[in-house]
């Protein structure tokens, strides 16, 4: 057994105690959405009391105290219209649908890599698009808004990177998970244009392990979340998965132990993240993950495999640039579901099939995309 084999399996006997795990409640719902144009699809629905979610449908006790639905974009990494108008028309088309929701969300949430590159065209354009969508919106950032200013214009537009507020019986928690890579470009002298194009490079070997949290924010997460029932629902976004996923793409975050140990003690914990541009679904202790799409492109699961309770997402038609990407909304019911669509643009089936395997501790196996056997990675 390699080290961080060992590793790994100590740090589940620690966190994965028995009886340690969502709601016992749970009901998973599966919902196969075929969207079109502003909201208009259809669903099948067939329900499962299993611990092998189909989709991301969750049902929470004492979640609302009454119904409301919020909606995800993230990961648009826009260009400047003179280089790149498709990133640009997708952002476009997924303002227009949140804002065509009918009854309307309460509010947006931005789950982080705006701009490509970090420039102040590239933020304010996307500033621009997202003016479509006349509901509140809160911001958090991606890797690639950052680091070209280390975050100075995205502050001047969008304000904190972190926050938290409660809506309707929900405590909602907005994470940084980007702004504290460690400095290596001060040592090699790098110009703010070479550390901006280190850190837009998704390869770990070149920008290191960026992704974290950091003591202070542990401490202030810890804090806001001593004021709230351990019993009542609780949902963070961050752009990072809160869990070691794949480090090399920095597919995790690096002291996500700490994070875990912070919220073990409550036990309706929702992490709502982007970054990944893929569908994921993963359970540590008490904590609910979900990867939600990019409106960009999808990038291919990593090569050691996605976790156990994925249902992985069939891959994209290299031949059609709005197919695999879209956005998400998010409905929290007063009869305790909280439920999430994958509105995924250019497609009638969402879920792929996977062989079960015989243990959580073994990756799905996955069937190629498309675009795999044609283009290494």
């Amino acid at each position: 057994m390699s080290e961080l084999e060992q590793d790994r399996r100590d740090i589940a006997s620690v966190l994965q105690q028995p009886g340690a795990r969502p709601d016992p409640s749970l009901k998973i719902t599966r919902r196969t959405f075929i969207h079109r144009s502003c909201l208009v699809g259809a669903a099948t629905v067939a329900e499962t009391f299993a611990w092998w979610p189909l989709l991301n449908t969750l049902d929470i006790a004492h979640a609302a105290d009454a119904p409301f639905k919020f909606a995800w974009i993230s990961d648009t990494h826009l260009y400047p219209r003179s280089l790149n108008t498709r990133f640009v028309e997708k952002t476009v088309r997924a303002a227009k649908e949140v804002q065509a929701m009918n009854p309307p969300a309460d509010f947006l949430i931005f789950g982080g890599d705006l701009a490509q590159l970090g420039t102040v065209e590239e933020l304010e354009l996307g500033n621009e698009l997202l003016k479509e969508i006349k509901i509140r919106k809160v911001y958090i950032p991606g890797e690639h808004d950052w680091y070209l200013d280390m975050g100075k214009k995205w502050g001047q537009l969008f304000g904190q990177p972190n926050w938290t507020f409660d809506h309707k019986g929900v405590r909602f928690i907005g994470l940084d998970t980007i702004s504290r890579a460690p400095d290596y470009w001060s040592m090699r002298k790098m110009s703010a244009k070479e550390r901006m194009d280190h850190m837009s490079v998704l390869d770990g070997t070149v920008a290191g392990p960026w992704a974290g949290v950091g003591r202070d924010q542990l401490d202030w997460m810890q804090k806001t979340l001593s004021t709230w029932d351990r019993n009542r629902p609780v949902i963070i976004f961050s752009h990072n998965p809160l869990y070691e996923y794949y480090p090399p793409w920095n597919f995790w975050v690096r002291d996500w132990r700490d994070v875990n140990e912070v919220l073990k003690p409550y036990t309706k914990v929702t992490n709502i993240h982007g970054h990944v541009h893929q569908v994921l679904y993963n359970e540590i202790g008490t904590m609910r993950s979900i990867g939600m799409l990019a409106t960009s492109w999808p990038w291919p699961y990593a090569p050691e495999g996605v976790p156990k309770l994925t249902k992985p997402m069939i891959r994209v038609d290299p031949g059609d640039p709005f197919d695999g990407v879209g956005w998400s909304p998010m409905s929290v019911a007063a009869d305790d579901k909280i439920g999430t669509e994958y509105v995924m643009w250019g497609r009638k089936e969402v879920f792929a099939q996977s062989t079960e395997d015989s243990h959580e501790n073994i990756p799905e196996k996955l069937r190629p995309r498309v675009a795999d056997n044609m283009w290494p990675y």
